[in-house]
């Protein structure tokens, strides 16, 4: 038993390594999402701009893009730029400020453009929570009937818009749901877990 105990830090060391090493093969942008075809969730906020109620019967009844972003996240600011380029080609986005200055967030808006469709206040950052969110930024993609298909923790880029979003994007603005969810290969669903 003593030599037993001598042994016993060993194979923690070894048990702890192991583990350690398990983590540093997942990539953190895989992160499943439980509201994967499920509806976005209801929601009354605040319009960023204008201080209007808005509310999930205001998102447009199309394939968009639901951003979450704020001014105090560093990514958010890389991706911006190619948020505004998708706005510019067409793609309706909708934001959510998580947890923001209303101030800065306007200043923010004027100053790096603005992409969104509009961009609803979550200071409490419930609807975010509602959501699953783990931070900023994070997008779903989002069919006409308001349901989730995508979800993608990180920066949305050309990389990530060409291989992951843009495909399954433009197979919900030609098709229904269903049709999409028939059609629908296992390698495209692979992207969106």
């Amino acid at each position: 038993m003593a030599r037993l105990k001598l042994f016993l830090p060993l194979i923690i060391f070894a048990a702890l390594a192991l583990l350690f090493w398990r983590g540093l093969s997942l990539n953190p942008q895989d992160m499943p999402s439980a509201l994967v075809n499920k509806p976005v969730p209801e929601f009354a906020l605040r319009d960023v701009e204008s201080a209007r109620e808005l509310k999930k019967a205001d998102l447009p009844n199309k394939p968009l893009l639901l951003n979450v972003w704020a001014t105090w996240c560093i990514s958010c600011r890389v991706e911006h730029p190619y948020l505004n380029k998708l706005a510019e080609q067409g793609v309706p986005i909708v934001g959510i400020n998580l947890k923001d200055d209303n101030t800065a967030a306007l200043q923010w808006l004027e100053k790096f453009h603005d992409p969104y469709l509009f961009s609803v206040s979550d200071v409490e950052g419930r609807l975010a929570l509602d959501l699953g969110v783990f931070g900023a930024p994070e997008t779903f993609l989002v069919d006409a009937g308001g349901t989730i298909r995508c979800k993608h923790v990180g920066v949305v880029d050309d990389r990530v818009w060409q291989t992951k979003l843009q495909p399954l994007y433009e197979k919900l603005q030609q098709q229904s749901w269903d049709e999409f969810a028939g059609e629908l290969s296992d390698s495209l669903l692979a992207r969106c877990r």
